[in-house]
C-alpha cells in the first residue's frame, strides 16, 4: 500500500521539476526474499519502512542490478535467488532456484525506457548462468549499456568504514565513482587485476616465458597509467565542488596518492608509461611473493581530509566520517548532473550516525539535486521534514503492504 502524505508545506526555494530518470515503476521476481512484488512510485523521494529484515535493503540491491557491475552488496549472481520451499516437504526443507529478474520503467526528459536484468536459466552443460539485460524489449550485448540510460548511485551503512578499512575498499569507491563517466573503466580494472595474477603465475613457473611476460608487462604498463589518469581526472572535476561546504555537510580535499601518481606530475603518459615496463622488469628478481608489491594503481590510495579542521577521514569520528561520504555523494550526484543526468541515489538506512540537523539539512540539500532518491529506514519520524512530499511504502516479510 503507498502512503499519500499530501503537498509539501516546505519552502526552501528549490525547483523540484525532477527532468528525470525517474523510476515510475519497479518490479522484481524471484529476488532475494521477494517472490514477485511491484511499486509505481509517482514522486522524486521515495522512502521504504519496516523492520530489519523485512526486505528494504533488497529493493535498494535490485535497483543497484540496473548499473552494471555485482549490486550495492557485491553479490554474485546466484546468491540473488529466492529460495523456495517445497510445500509437499516442508519438514526436510527443499530449496528449489528460481531465476532472479528485475525490470524498471524509467521516464527521462518526457521519454519512457523499459530496462530489465537477470540471471538466465542453468546452461544444461553445467556452465555457470549468464545475466542477461534488455532495453525496451530487446537483449544487448554488454552491461555497459545501462549507462547509456540509467546513472545509479549509493550509500550503505556498510560503507561507513570505507575510511578505516583496506585500501582496496577506498579503491573500489572511487572506481565506482569514475564508472559513471567512463563506461569502460571497469573493464580496464578487472583486466588490470586479471593481468597481474597472470604475471605472477608466470612468475611463479619454472621456465617464464619471457615474450608472454614482456607481453603482459606491456599491458599493464598501459593499462594502470590510463586507470590512474582516468582517476585523477575525476578527482580534478569532484574537488572545486566538495571543496565547498553544503548546508551542514563538510567539506574536504580528496586526491590519489601513488607512485603512479607522482610519476605523472612532471611527465608524459608515454613516459610514465616506459618507467612503469622497467620497474615491473626490475621486480622480476623479487619473485612472485612480492610481484603485487610493484607500483600501480592496485596499490594507490584514496585521501580525504577534513577541510576545517585538516583532519584525515580515518581520524575523524564516526559522525564526522559519515558526513565526509555524504559529501562526496552529493558532490558526485552533482557533477553528474552537469554532465547528464543525475543519478538515482539510493541511501540505505541514511539515518544512522546522522543526527537531526544533519538530516534536515541532508533532506534540504537532495530536494535540490533533481534525483530520485530512495530511501530506507525503520521509523517513519526519521524522515519526518519530508513526509509531506515523499511516497512512502510499508515493507514485511519480503512484500509491499
Amino acid at each position: 500500500m503507498v502512503v499519500e502524505l499530501g503537498e509539501s508545506e516546505i519552502n526552501v526555494n528549490i525547483t523540484r521539476q525532477v527532468d528525470g530518470p525517474l523510476i515510475r515503476k519497479l518490479t522484481v521476481s524471484n529476488f532475494r526474499n521477494y517472490s514477485k512484488a511491484s511499486l509505481e512510485p509517482s514522486k522524486q523521494m521515495v522512502i521504504l519502512l519496516g523492520n530489519n529484515g523485512a526486505g528494504k535493503t533488497n529493493l535498494l540491491e535490485a535497483i543497484s542490478m540496473l548499473s552494471p557491475g555485482r549490486g550495492l552488496r557485491q553479490a554474485q549472481l546466484m546468491q540473488l535467488n529466492r529460495a523456495k520451499t517445497d510445500a509437499i516437504n516442508e519438514g526436510n526443507t527443499i530449496e528449489a532456484q528460481r531465476q532472479w529478474a528485475v525490470s524498471v520503467k524509467v521516464e527521462s526528459n518526457g521519454l519512457e525506457t523499459i530496462i530489465g536484468t537477470g540471471c538466465e536459466t542453468a546452461a544444461s552443460d553445467g556452465k555457470s548462468p549468464k545475466r542477461l539485460v534488455k532495453i525496451n524489449g530487446e537483449i544487448v550485448k554488454s552491461q555497459i549499456s545501462l549507462n547509456d540510460h540509467l546513472s545509479v548511485s549509493w550509500l550503505t551503512p556498510q560503507m561507513d568504514r570505507l575510511f578505516v578499512e583496506g585500501g582496496s575498499q577506498r579503491r573500489r569507491f572511487i572506481d565506482r565513482l569514475v564508472f559513471a563517466f567512463d563506461a569502460q573503466h571497469s573493464k580496464r580494472v578487472n583486466q588490470y587485476n586479471h593481468a597481474l595474477r597472470e604475471r605472477k603465475k608466470l612468475l611463479q613457473s619454472w621456465t617464464q616465458d619471457t615474450s608472454w611476460l614482456n607481453a603482459i608487462e606491456n599491458s599493464l604498463a598501459e593499462m594502470g597509467v590510463a586507470i590512474t589518469v582516468t582517476r585523477q581526472d575525476l578527482i580534478r572535476r569532484l574537488s572545486p565542488i566538495i571543496g565547498k561546504k553544503m548546508g551542514l555537510f563538510p567539506s574536504a580535499i580528496i586526491s590519489m596518492e601513488g607512485e603512479v601518481e607522482n610519476w605523472l606530475e612532471n611527465n608524459s603518459a608515454l613516459e610514465v608509461e616506459q618507467r612503469f615496463r622497467e620497474e615491473l622488469k626490475k621486480s622480476r628478481a623479487d619473485g612472485p611473493s612480492v610481484s603485487n608489491q610493484t607500483p600501480g594503481p592496485h596499490r594507490s590510495e584514496f585521501k580525504c581530509l577534513h577541510s576545517s579542521n585538516k583532519m584525515e577521514a580515518s581520524f575523524c569520528s564516526t559522525g564526522e566520517q559519515k558526513a565526509l561520504l555524504v559529501s562526496i555523494m552529493l558532490s558526485h550526484a552533482i557533477l553528474r548532473k552537469k554532465s547528464g543526468n543525475a543519478p538515482i541515489l539510493l541511501l540505505d538506512e541514511i539515518s544512522a550516525h546522522l543526527d537531526e540537523r544533519r538530516r534536515s539539512s541532508l533532506f534540504e540539500l537532495l530536494e535540490n539535486l533533481e534525483s530520485q532518491i530512495w530511501m530506507t529506514g525503520t521509523e517513519s519520524s526519521a524522515f519526518s521534514d519530508i513526509l509531506k512530499i515523499a511516497e512512502a511504502y510499508n515493507i514485511s516479510e519480503g512484500k509491499i503492504v
